[in-house]
């Protein structure tokens, strides 16, 4: 474990790639996979008491993720600095950086987390929802987003022992989390009676103690991105690194997450069926994407090592051999999953619902034969992260989004009257669209340039 982080960067600037990848990549997996548990734990247990509650949830998750995804861009510009200072041998300022990102995500989280705390009544009812949906939907946002700080914290040591090359550190942190929401939801949502009030104190308190945690982590002398008062006070270059890498992912993913929140309330105007089928959809099929999303990230770290080290051609090889393993992989589990019968089955562990079952189903059957596309995307989007061009991925989300996603399920819904099904095929063509985009981008070569004042000039090919 001492020497993991050592071994692993070795690996991806000299040893073999495919070694590096999937050191990298399996626990973020297993991190990802832990991750996405914390949602499908509530999803179940809210499943058992009733449509409304798990309604409430779905459509109010992504208002969190909005602002999650702003800050999320400083996270994500973290790694990025410290992987390729660390490829360039220059660790005193990698650890300069950390704790730069660090002020400024704590500052934001908590300013955030208050401030959405007072509006949420507000953001329920623009949502569109009444009654019970209501209710329980002001009772999880308000309590669920006081644990922004907790959540920023945990993905901030992330970010740091990621692009060091370690990542089941993390893994293992988040088992803890996973484990204590896994004993929490029943507990407090079905014995205490709590409801949706029990889901979200369930993740906060879930949270709360890998934070603790990891904070200790990030402050002990052995750590070498350890934090420091003294580094915290602002430094106008490291600021400007930043906020190059950082804005961009960090008004596209909110501008991305607004959306989903658009499409959520979209969904909405077909019943609470319709829209507990969307997320129980969203959350099955995220579960086959995991192995392709982790590989992503674990390419936002070679290329980033190998960039900061001046070895564009190697970086570029990464990626390649990357997005051949995610395709692959999204090809063949997305055909078994496709499969109604598979679909069906795995969709009524969440729902007893005939209703929801027969449209989540049908959701997953779809989105699952055409994930593959999603191995194009995150291979892509983890090659321009890494080299610092955050611009180009948020450019194809963005686009995934806006007019993909909205001009297609608009053309299904008002001129061929396709009704929910407009929802599912507007998922899958975007998806489609917007991986080829991506490709576009990445064929015109403008990622080799560099954009950070790493060396002071441009990129060279190694």
């Amino acid at each position: 474990m001492k020497n993991l982080s050592r071994v692993n960067t070795e690996r991806i600037l000299h040893g073999s790639l495919i070694r590096a990848m999937l050191s990298i990549s399996i626990p973020m997996v297993v991190n990802s996979f832990l991750q996405t548990l914390y949602n499908l734990t509530d999803t179940y247990w809210l499943g058992r008491i009733g449509t409304e509650p798990l309604a409430a949830i779905n459509l109010v998750t992504p208002v969190q993720n909005v602002v999650i995804a702003f800050g999320g861009g400083v996270t994500i510009a973290g790694a990025v600095l410290v992987a390729q200072h660390i490829g360039a041998r220059q660790e005193a300022e990698a650890r300069k950086v950390a704790n730069q990102i660090f002020a400024c995500a704590m500052g934001f989280a908590l300013v955030c987390a208050l401030t959405l705390c007072l509006l949420t009544p507000a953001i329920v009812a623009w949502l569109g929802a009444t009654g019970a949906t209501r209710a329980n939907g002001v009772t999880y946002l308000r309590i669920v987003i006081l644990d922004m700080p907790f959540l920023f914290t945990v993905d901030l040591y992330q970010a740091t022992r990621q692009a060091q090359g370690d990542t089941v550190r993390p893994m293992l942190l988040n088992l803890l989390g996973i484990s204590l929401n896994l004993a929490l939801d029943p507990l407090l949502m079905v014995v205490w009676r709590l409801g949706s009030a029990g889901a979200a104190l369930a993740t906060l308190l879930a949270k709360a103690v890998p934070a603790a945690i990891a904070l200790y982590l990030m402050s002990r002398r052995s750590e070498p991105m350890r934090l420091s008062p003294a580094l915290m006070r602002p430094e106008r270059d490291k600021l400007r690194d930043i906020v190059r890498i950082g804005l961009p992912a960090a008004l596209g993913n909110s501008t991305m997450q607004l959306g989903f929140l658009l499409m959520s309330r979209s969904v909405l105007t077909y019943g609470v069926n319709a829209m507990a089928a969307y997320g129980i959809g969203n959350r099955i099929n995220g579960l086959i994407s995991l192995p392709s999303t982790s590989i992503g990230s674990a390419v936002s770290t070679i290329v980033a090592q190998n960039f900061g080290a001046r070895q564009t051609r190697r970086a570029e090889r990464g990626f390649w051999l990357s997005m051949a393993c995610s395709v692959i992989f999204l090809a063949i589990g997305g055909r078994i999953l496709s499969l109604p019968s598979v679909s069906r089955a795995i969709v009524s562990i969440f729902s007893s619902d005939g209703e929801v079952v027969s449209l989540a189903s049908e959701f997953l059957s779809l989105m699952a034969f055409w994930c593959w596309t999603n191995g194009v995307h995150d291979a892509c989007c983890g090659l321009f992260r890494g080299t610092g061009h955050t611009e180009l991925s948020v450019t194809g989300d963005v686009c995934r989004m806006w007019p993909f996603r909205f001009g297609t399920l608009f053309f299904c819904q008002y001129a061929l009257h396709m009704g929910v099904q407009s929802v599912w095929l507007a998922v899958v063509v975007s998806n489609g669209l917007s991986s080829a985009m991506l490709l576009i981008m990445y064929a015109t070569g403008v990622w080799k340039k560099s954009r950070l004042s790493l060396h002071g000039d441009a990129q060279s090919a190694a």
